[in-house]
C-alpha cells in the first residue's frame, strides 16, 4: 500500500485531536502528518459554529452576505470558472481488477493511484485549517443509515455539508469506540505561503490537477482540487452513490440516484414513489410538485438519492440519506416549483447566481422580473435587457437576441442552491426521518420510475410488463447531456442506465445483474414495485413541448397508482403498457398557454413510433456490446467475445425487437386487462 509522506525536516505538525473511536484518530492523524495543515477543527454541527464559519467566509471575501430581512442567514459563493459542475472525466473507480470499474468509469491501479495522489496531498493544506466533519449519511440510529469521516480544507464544503448531512457531534456519539465509517480526505489542492493572501474560490485551475477518485474496496474517497458541489461534498455522489452502490451489491441492497416522494389520494391511501432521472432532468420539480389533480397531496422524502432494502415481506424500503437539497437554480420557478423556492428562502447557500442590488438574488428563467442591474456569476455587472424584463446582459441596453447570440447568461446553467430539507414546506417529515407505521424501516416503495430529456420517440409513460422488463427500461435510459457536467456534449442524447452513469461504484453490467438478483432474492417478488419509464419532454417540429409537465404531472402518477391498483386497463404494446388517453385525468385542466394539456397532443404521445423505436432498439444494442467490449473507460482492450451484460436483459432486447419488427407503424396495440 502507499505510504503517507513524512513531513519535511523541522515543519511543525498541528497537533492531532484525540477521539474516542481510535479509527478516526488514524485517519486524521494519518492525513495530518501528509496535509500539513496550521490547524485542526473538529466540526460539532451546532448552528453557532455554522453561522461562525459562514460569517469567517465574508470577512474573508469567500462568502457574500444577503440580505437579513429578505434572506435571513442565506449566503452567495462565486466559484472559479474553471470549477462549475462535476469533472467526470477526472473521476475514477480505483478498483484491485479494471474489469471491476466497467466501461462506463475512467480507472487507474490503487496503488499507482494512491502513489500519485499523495503527492498532490503533500504539503497541500498548509497555510489553512483542516476541518474534520463527521457525517451520517441518514437519520443517525436508523438501520439503513451509512456514516462518514470527510477531512477538508475548505469551510465552503464544511457549510454545505452541514446542510446536506448530518454532521457534528452525534455523529461522533453515536460511532462510539469501535463503530465504522467510509474514510474521505479533500483538498482545495491550494496551499497558502505565510502571509499569502486567500482568493475568493481557492482550487486547482487546470482540470488535469483535479482528482476525484474512489477505492472500493477499501471504501475510502480521495478528492483533491476541485471545491465545487459532488467533487467536494463528499457525501454526496462520492459516497451516497458509487461508494454506496459497491456496498449495496456486497449487502443486498440498493442505491440509487432516485428521489422519493409521498403521494396521497383523495381517499387518503399512500403511495410511496422513487424516481430516476438525471441531473438537472426534473428530479426536484417531481419530488416537490404541486397537483394539478384536485384532492391529490404530494409530499416530499428526497429530491435526488434513495437507499433501498428489501423487507421481510418482499418490499422495498427506502430512506433519504441526505438532509438538504442541492438544486439547480435555473428554471426553478413560482411556476415550475414554487415550493423549491420557499425551501432556499432562509438558511442557504447559492452558488454562481446573480446579486441584485438590494442584497437578495436572481436567476435565468426564476420567473420574476431582472433586476435593472445586478453583478453576475463572474462577479461582472449586468443588466436587464430593454425588451425583455426576465433576461439580462453584460450590457447596458442590449436585446434579448443580442445575449442569445453571445450565448451569456448571468446565473451559470449549473448554478445551485444548497437548501435545509427542514425549510421544505411540503416534507414528508415522518418519512424524511425514515419512519413508516412507527417504525425505522424507510418508507415502502410501490412505484419506480425512470426517465429523461427526449424530445421524440419515447412515450409520455411506459409500463414494464415484469422486473426483468422494468430492469430493461432503466438499462436504456437515455437524455440529452446537461449543464450539470462539464462537457462538450450538451445537447447530445446519451444512454445513460438507471440515470447512474456517472455514478456507477462498479461495473455496469454486474449493477444490471445486481437489479435482476433483487427479485431472485425477495422474500415475496409479486411485492416489489412497479416499474414506468416517463417523459414529460416530448416536443414538435417546431420545438414546442407537447406536455406541461409540472403540476400537470400528476396526471401520469395517478394513473400509476391506479394500476397498482388494477382500476385501469393499457394498451399492451410491443414496448410496454400505455395508458388510453381517456384514462389520463384532465380535471382542472385551466392555465395560460403552455400550462395545460392538449388533448391531441396527449393522443400523440401516447402511441408507439415504431420506426423510431426500431432505432432506439438498435442503440441500446450498440450500448449493451460497448458495455461488453472494455474492462474501464479508457481501455484500449476491445473484446468482441466478451459477455458481461445478463443474458437475461438480451433476451427483453431480441424480444422487443421481434414485436417491433411484427408491429405495423403507429399501431400494434390491444387492451391490457388491469390487474391486481
Amino acid at each position: 500500500m502507499a505510504s503517507a509522506k513524512k513531513p519535511a525536516t523541522g515543519a511543525k505538525l498541528a497537533k492531532t485531536p484525540k477521539f474516542e473511536n481510535a479509527k478516526v484518530f488514524a485517519w486524521v492523524d494519518k492525513w495530518n502528518k501528509v496535509c500539513t495543515p496550521d490547524k485542526i477543527v473538529v466540526v460539532t454541527g451546532t448552528k453557532a459554529e455554522h453561522l461562525a464559519i459562514c460569517e469567517s467566509m465574508v470577512k474573508n471575501g469567500q462568502f457574500i452576505k444577503l440580505n437579513p430581512k429578505k434572506r435571513p442567514d442565506c449566503y452567495l459563493a462565486r466559484s472559479h470558472e474553471s470549477d462549475v459542475a462535476r469533472v467526470e472525466g477526472r473521476t475514477f473507480i480505483c478498483s484491485k481488477r479494471e474489469i471491476d470499474a466497467g466501461p462506463t468509469n475512467h480507472w487507474m491501479d490503487p496503488e499507482e493511484m494512491k502513489a500519485k495522489m499523495l503527492k498532490s496531498y503533500s504539503g497541500c493544506m498548509k497555510g489553512r485549517t483542516m476541518f474534520v466533519i463527521p457525517f451520517a449519511m441518514g437519520p443517525i440510529g436508523n438501520p439503513i443509515t451509512q456514516y462518514g469521516i470527510e477531512l477538508t480544507d475548505s469551510p465552503y464544503v464544511v457549510v454545505n455539508m452541514n446542510i446536506m448531512t448530518r454532521t457534528g457531534d452525534a455523529v461522533l456519539k453515536h460511532l462510539g469506540k469501535d463503530g465504522d465509517f467510509v474514510p474521505c480526505i479533500h483538498s482545495v489542492g491550494a496551499p497558502l505561503a505565510k502571509g499569502q493572501k486567500d482568493v475568493a474560490w481557492p482550487c486547482a485551475k487546470n482540470i488535469e490537477d483535479k482528482f476525484i477518485t474512489q477505492f472500493p474496496e477499501d471504501g475510502e474517497i480521495w478528492s483533491f482540487g476541485s471545491g465545487y458541489g459532488g467533487n467536494a461534498l463528499l457525501g454526496k455522489k462520492c459516497f451516497a452513490l458509487r461508494i454506496a452502490s459497491k456496498l449495496a451489491k456486497d449487502q443486498g441492497w440498493m442505491a440509487e440516484h432516485m428521489l422519493i416522494l409521498t403521494l396521497t389520494s383523495p381517499e387518503k391511501k399512500q403511495y410511496h414513489v422513487t424516481a430516476a432521472f438525471p441531473s438537472a432532468c426534473g428530479k426536484t420539480n417531481l419530488a416537490m410538485m404541486l397537483p394539478k389533480l384536485p384532492g391529490w397531496k404530494l409530499q416530499t422524502i428526497g429530491d435526488d438519492i434513495a437507499w433501498l432494502k428489501p423487507g421481510d415481506d418482499g418490499r422495498l424500503y427506502a430512506i433519504n440519506p441526505e438532509n438538504g437539497f442541492f438544486g439547480v437554480a435555473p428554471g426553478t420557478s413560482n411556476d415550475s416549483n414554487p415550493n423549491a423556492l420557499k425551501s432556499c428562502k432562509k438558511g442557504t447557500i447559492f452558488t454562481n447566481v446573480v446579486l441584485t442590488p438590494d442584497g437578495d438574488i436572481w436567476w435565468e428563467d426564476m420567473g420574476v422580473d431582472a433586476p435593472a442591474e445586478g453583478i453576475d456569476w463572474k462577479g461582472n455587472p449586468c443588466y436587464r435587457c430593454i425588451d425583455d424584463r426576465k433576461r439580462m446582459g453584460p450590457k447596458p441596453g442590449m436585446t434579448k437576441a443580442d445575449v442569445k447570440a453571445l450565448g451569456y447568461v448571468a446565473a451559470h446553467k449549473n448554478s445551485r442552491f444548497t437548501a435545509p430539507a427542514e425549510n421544505c414546506p411540503v416534507l414528508d417529515k415522518s418519512g424524511f426521518k425514515g419512519i413508516f407505521k412507527g417504525k425505522p424501516t424507510g418508507v415502502p416503495i410501490d412505484a419506480i420510475l425512470f426517465g429523461g430529456r427526449r424530445p421524440s420517440t419515447i412515450p409520455l409513460v411506459n409500463e414494464a410488463k415484469s422486473w426483468t422488463h422494468g430492469v430493461f427500461m432503466g438499462s436504456a435510459a437515455g437524455s440529452e447531456v446537461t449543464a450539470a457536467v462539464i462537457s462538450d456534449q450538451i445537447g447530445q442524447v446519451r444512454r445513460d442506465p438507471m440515470a447512474m452513469l456517472p455514478f456507477f461504484g462498479y461495473n455496469v453490467a454486474d449493477y444490471f445483474q445486481h437489479w435482476l438478483e433483487m427479485e431472485r432474492t425477495s422474500a415475496d417478488a409479486t411485492k416489489l414495485p412497479r416499474i414506468y419509464f416517463v417523459n414529460w419532454f416530448r416536443k414538435t417540429a417546431d420545438g414546442k413541448f407537447m406536455w406541461p409537465g409540472f403540476g400537470d404531472n400528476s396526471r401520469v402518477l395517478k394513473w400509476i397508482c391506479q394500476r397498482i391498483e388494477g382500476e385501469v386497463g393499457a394498451n399492451e404494446t410491443a414496448i410496454g403498457n400505455l395508458p388510453f388517453a381517456k384514462d389520463i385525468d384532465l380535471a382542472n385542466n385551466e392555465g395560460a398557454e403552455g400550462f395545460t394539456v392538449d388533448p391531441k397532443m396527449l393522443e400523440e404521445i401516447l402511441k408507439v413510433d415504431v420506426e423510431g423505436w426500431k432505432k432506439e432498439i438498435a442503440t441500446v444494442g450498440a450500448s449493451y456490446d460497448e458495455y461488453d467490449a472494455k474492462p474501464s473507460k479508457d481501455s484500449k482492450v476491445v473484446s468482441k467475445t466478451a459477455h458481461r451484460v445478463p443474458r437475461a436483459l438480451r433476451q427483453v432486447l431480441a424480444d422487443v425487437s421481434a414485436a417491433l419488427a411484427a408491429a405495423a407503424p403507429a399501431k400494434a396495440t390491444t387492451k391490457a386487462k388491469a390487474k391486481k
